[in-house]
């Protein structure tokens, strides 16, 4: 028996599962309560890939940004979480940063970025360039060419970027034959990195002070989101878990805050509501996605920028045309024709 009650769990067949922050399956492993009392959520737990990943949330942090998951009758576990604070108080290591050369060669090159070439069949390039511009989002070299949402803070330093890869017909990630995800510190390889996650689109926080901020979970939708209804912030946590702790909720002091979560995460995220509301304003978990979804849109776990593209765009019905007949492309040509969004 290990002498720690909170631990990583043994090795056995079938006990590691799909990461939660990279995708990629079987990789890794949960924390357990020795006495059996707590049951930790699937995100608490450590990733095998330690450099691409990094992945590592503790009993300690959860028990951190979850108060509301300490028992009263449980004193040890209190002590655990006051420590746990105290600890978080004491700590005033600076967070590690993407250097600003690397991040502006990046902001480039869109021509090889499938979401960005995806995007502007959607929306126009004009469109999908002040969005790009807008969210600081950059292409990589890595996987022939792929999309890198950096997360910059409210100063404007870049803590990391995450790097995706999409299908530029669909703009959907590319998942199969596994999913292509990394980390931008990771493959930089940047020595002593400290890594502190902050939320997607954080650095547009000072610039709109008064409006309204929603939160999702996907940085695509984000940005997606950002086109339709322009007059709030939207920002990302980078998934269902991502980086939604107390310290990067900081940042959302004194905002009014609506959380829109993915089908299936409304629960997970209303047990996030007291966490917020230490620090914001107002908070508020939306159901409208809940409330207006089918069982297979839930199964799917749809999000709110897959229902935003279900109706086509002006754009979209014309590119469907000109598929069925390419001689409406030259038509076009020919006599100058503009389409005129609205």
């Amino acid at each position: 028996m290990s002498e720690y009650r909170f631990h990583l769990e043994k090795y056995r067949c079938g006990s590691k599962i799909d990461c939660p922050n990279c995708g990629r399956k079987r990789c890794f492993v949960r924390y357990i309560d020795e006495q059996g009392t707590v049951r930790f959520p699937s995100s608490v737990g450590k990733c095998d890939h330690e450099q691409s990943c990094g992945y590592h949330y503790t009993p300690r942090e959860y028990f951190r940004d979850n108060p509301e998951a300490v028992s009263n009758n449980d004193r040890r576990i209190e002590r655990i979480f006051r420590q746990s604070v105290r600890h978080t108080r004491r700590a005033k290591i600076e967070p590690s940063c993407i250097p600003d050369r690397i991040v502006r060669a990046s902001l480039s090159h869109y021509d090889k970025n499938p979401l960005y070439r995806y995007l502007c069949g959607v929306f126009g390039e004009e469109e999908t360039a002040r969005l790009f511009s807008l969210y600081r989002i950059g292409t990589s070299a890595k996987w022939g060419g792929s999309t890198v949402f950096w997360q910059t803070d409210e100063t404007g330093k870049v803590r990391t970027g995450k790097v995706m890869l999409y299908n530029p017909a669909t703009g959907r990630r590319i998942k199969e034959p596994q999913a292509r995800i990394s980390w931008a510190h990771a493959e930089l390889r940047l020595p002593d990195f400290n890594l502190r996650q902050c939320l997607f689109g954080q650095h547009l926080l000072p610039l709109y002070p008064d409006r309204t901020v929603f939160m999702v979970e996907s940085e695509k939708s984000a940005v997606i989101a950002a086109h339709y209804m322009p007059d709030v912030l939207w920002l990302a946590t980078g998934g269902k878990n991502g980086c939604f702790n107390v310290r990067t909720v900081e940042a959302l002091r004194g905002r009014d805050v609506i959380l829109l979560p993915d089908l299936g995460a409304t629960d997970a995220w209303q047990k996030k509501q007291p966490m917020l509301r230490h620090v914001c304003r107002s908070v508020a978990v939306s159901t409208l996605l809940e409330d207006m979804a089918t069982d297979e849109q839930r199964h799917q776990g749809l999000d709110i920028a897959d229902f935003l593209l279900a109706v086509p765009t002006r754009r979209q019905i014309l590119r469907q045309m000109i598929q069925r007949n390419p001689c409406i492309r030259q038509l076009i040509d020919e006599l100058g024709l503009e389409l005129v969004e609205g």
